[in-house]
């Protein structure tokens, strides 16, 4: 009985000890719940007091005169606010219609009659097909106009498909837009340096009147393991470029975006990639890309190519490297001589003049060109800080002879032929070298000026000759000749700098132009470029710089021209 009432006793008091240490946290909450609710009191009171003065402060009647005021003396309404921008983007599941149309006037120095086929439908650079000046109609100048279908959707967990179409065209013609075609068109029009042709403008293009002529891929994304396309799509040179050029995009006023040979490694026609298939990854602020072309085998001008680019972005600066190499690309520079046509018609009428024997098959056309295996490496950069982008960038390429030959009759992209083929331009390789700085700055958040330089330069290379009659020269040089061997053209070089296409020579471009993005979707732009070539840049051209003369007999050593141009743009 002893024990159990000490055991009872203990229990007690244990509990006992409990309860004042539980009253003890109860009252030091309820302590520090009261001196909260004074100080949110006291926080309430002051509120209330300065919501008061504000509200007398607003009911005051302003004493300035809105006549004589500065905009920053009036009071501000900070009851009116912007209505926030609405997503007004056409898409339906996942899948949306985007494009774009520009369109306005231009004047070109030394120009040619408009081209409806051609995407960039006038000659904005010195070209060889320019003779006198041009006032008129000019569509896609600070642009490239063009309608388009891209979609998105998800397929699993974080894993999406996706697709995208795209066809650029001249607004002025509804045509698609197609560079081959409108040489093509020229063919045995009076090619340069000619005077009196009737040609209008045209230029090599990687557009060459396809359905969807800048893009037709698609493929699988992960915002982890990165995305895989496959498909028409551009080559990593070509983003890079776009991506790096003040005025990317600008037909008129962009060198890098006119000729299209640096995004291209070397030839406009491989801007775009057929039977492409392209991985990209991000890594945090670095991206990896690799992108390769297969041939389509036989004697086709779309050959295998390879592509890689590493970049980043850090602190406001973005820089990108890319490497390649494309074989058989194919160049073709200008329209069939007036002989060139009658050798073909004489061909395809009886099979004769064919090296390889029988007639060739021009299907939509067919066209002369130089066939090379280029090497390319670029590196560019973009920083911004604040209301300023400052753009730069080198490219170099190096062209050298195939080492796979085409034949005539050989495929060109669209489905065009190449009937007169030179296999055999670059006995010694010809080294381009392509640089350009330029700055955008924002004026207002809607209204951008910007301005870029762009140079090329070339060495002399020793040049094979070009093809006969039909015949395919891949191995030897023309016998005897003024241009025969290397020591005879540099003697033509050492004589005139511009007397052969392959003497060292280059160009230069400056530009600038503006963007008021005055209305949604829509903005007005105006810009001038002025450029020059000289050497063997400027070999073969109708025009020349001396006293303003046109002349077909003197060769001289530089050509330029300037454009200046204004316009519309709608974008959606």
């Amino acid at each position: 009985m002893k024990r159990t009432f000490i055991s009872a006793a203990a229990i007690l008091a244990f509990a006992a000890s409990a309860h004042a240490d539980e009253l003890t946290d109860i009252q030091a909450q309820a302590k520090q719940l009261r001196e909260q609710n004074a100080a949110m009191t006291k926080r309430l009171a002051d509120i209330e007091k300065r919501q008061k003065a504000l509200e007398a402060q607003k009911a005051a009647v302003p004493t300035i005169s809105p006549v004589d005021a500065m905009a920053a003396d009036l009071p501000y309404k900070a009851a009116v606010k912007a209505k926030p921008v609405e997503n007004d983007d056409i898409c339906i599941k996942g899948i949306c219609v985007y494009g774009n149309f520009d369109m306005g006037i231009s004047y070109n120095q030394h120009g040619s009659p408009f081209a409806a086929m051609a995407g960039g439908p006038l000659q904005y650079m010195a070209e060889k097909a320019s003779n006198g000046s041009y006032f008129g109609v000019a569509s896609n100048q600070m642009s490239t106009s063009f309608i388009g279908l891209r979609g998105k959707q998800e397929i699993g967990d974080n894993l999406y498909a996706v697709f995208n179409l795209q066809t650029l065209f001249n607004p002025a013609s509804g045509m698609n837009a197609n560079g081959v075609g409108a040489i093509v068109q020229n063919n045995g029009l009076g090619q340069s340096p000619q005077l009196g042709t009737w040609a209008n403008s045209y230029g090599d293009s990687s557009k060459a009147g396809q359905m969807f002529n800048n893009a037709a891929y698609f493929g699988i994304s992960s915002p982890t393991y990165g995305t895989f396309t496959m498909g028409r799509q551009s080559a990593l040179s070509s983003d890079l470029v776009v991506n790096y050029d003040a005025l990317s995009g600008s037909n008129a006023w962009s060198l890098l975006t006119f000729e299209g040979a640096s995004g291209g490694g070397g030839v406009t026609e491989d801007r775009i990639y057929d039977n492409s298939y392209e991985y990209r990854l991000n890594i945090g602020p670095v991206r990896l890309a690799a992108e390769a072309q297969l041939r389509n085998g036989g004697n086709s001008a779309t050959g295998n190519a390879f592509q890689g680019d590493i970049g980043f972005d850090y602190m406001g600066l973005s820089m990108d490297f890319v490497g390649g190499k494309i074989w058989d690309a194919l160049s073709v520079g200008t329209t069939l001589s007036s002989g060139q046509v009658a050798a073909l018609t004489t061909n395809q009428a009886t099979g004769a003049g064919n090296a390889f024997g029988g007639a060739i098959g021009c299907s939509l056309g067919c066209v002369s060109g130089v066939i090379s295996d280029n090497t390319v490496f670029q590196v560019a950069a973009r920083y911004t800080i604040g209301p300023w982008k400052f753009y730069g960038g080198y490219e170099r390429v190096q062209y050298s002879n195939p080492d796979s030959p085409l034949a005539p009759d050989a495929f060109a992209a669209g489905g065009y032929n190449i009937a007169f083929v030179n296999n055999n331009n670059y006995l010694e390789n010809k080294n381009l070298n392509v640089f350009w700085v330029g700055v955008k700055y924002a004026v207002t958040p809607t209204l951008d000026v910007m301005g870029s330089y762009y140079g090329q330069r070339f060495g002399f290379f020793t040049s094979g000759a070009g093809p006969g009659a039909l015949g395919n020269n891949a191995f030897a040089n023309a016998p005897g000749g003024p241009t025969s061997g290397t020591a005879a053209q540099q003697a033509a070089c050492a004589a005139n700098s511009a007397s052969l296409g392959n003497c060292a020579g280059g160009q230069d471009m400056v530009a600038v132009a503006m963007d008021w993005r005055f209305a949604r979707h829509v903005d007005l732009y105006a810009g001038v470029a002025w450029n020059q070539k000289f050497g063997g840049a400027a070999n073969g051209f109708v025009l020349s710089t001396q006293n303003g003369v046109l002349t077909g007999t003197a060769v001289k050593d530089h050509v330029s021209t300037f454009d200046p141009g204004i316009g519309l743009r709608y974008q959606f």
